[in-house]
């Protein structure tokens, strides 16, 4: 239903030479982009510890598969390791991966979702730069509650869906969105809708609202959603 109009950026692949770029970091939240192929995420910084998922360099439908860091800690190896927030069920999973394997950089914007007042709040270099009015999930298909991040952007090919788009990590119970109720926040063809409970998990905004999430909602922005 939904076509991405944005293409990937290359990135360095298994064996590359270290950069800059790969120098670990302090500040969090942090986002980037995998440095191998494919990693596994483990319970603990330690590479004993339970496989919680693996994540590979390019996700299913071909797009740089985006990480969100959100702490960094000397594993058991003695090397530093980071915690993620990984995109799958259930909401709210977290692993580790070695520093070695992603390039991050502190990110600058943030969303924050408010079901309650059903509204949206875009931040940038920590000062409110947007606020207005959304659409949120129905009884029986809420917007889930939790930190997310954008995992894609793009216009979609939909109008229903507004403007532009933005893929985020949550699922929600049932989600027009494809890939199984992962929740998007999208701009709307119905913008008489927006303050009402009436999406199916998916957080919608007006138009203008949409173009605003383009100018600041990078690859890896965190995400908030509150009561």
């Amino acid at each position: 239903m939904i076509r991405a109009l944005l293409a990937v950026s290359a990135v360095a692949l298994l064996g590359a030479a270290p950069t800059s770029a790969a120098q670990v970091v302090r500040t969090f939240p942090a986002a980037g982009q995998l440095l191998v192929n494919t990693v596994q995420v483990h319970a603990r910084p330690n590479v004993g510890s339970p496989i919680v998922r693996r994540l590979n360099q390019f996700r299913p439908d071909f797009r740089i598969q985006e990480i969100l860091g959100i702490a960094m800690r000397i594993g058991a190896d003695g090397k530093p390791w980071y915690r993620i927030n990984l995109p799958m069920r259930p909401n709210g999973t977290y692993g580790w991966i070695p520093a070695r394997t992603v390039a991050l950089a502190p990110t600058a914007g943030q969303i924050v979702v408010h079901r309650g007042s059903r509204t949206i709040d875009l931040y940038w270099n920590g000062r409110r730069v947007y606020h207005a009015q959304v659409a949120i999930g129905a009884a029986g298909m809420e917007t889930p509650l939790g930190h997310f991040y954008v995992q894609a952007r793009f216009v979609p090919d939909d109008s229903f869906l507004g403007v532009f788009a933005v893929e985020t990590s949550a699922y929600s119970k049932l989600s027009e969105w494809p890939g199984g109720g992962v929740v998007g926040i999208h701009g709307t063809s119905a913008p008489q809708l927006l303050g009402q409970a009436v999406s199916h998990g998916c957080v919608r905004v007006a138009n203008t609202t949409a173009l605003q999430l383009r100018k600041y909602a990078p690859l890896g922005t965190p995400i908030w959603i509150t009561d």
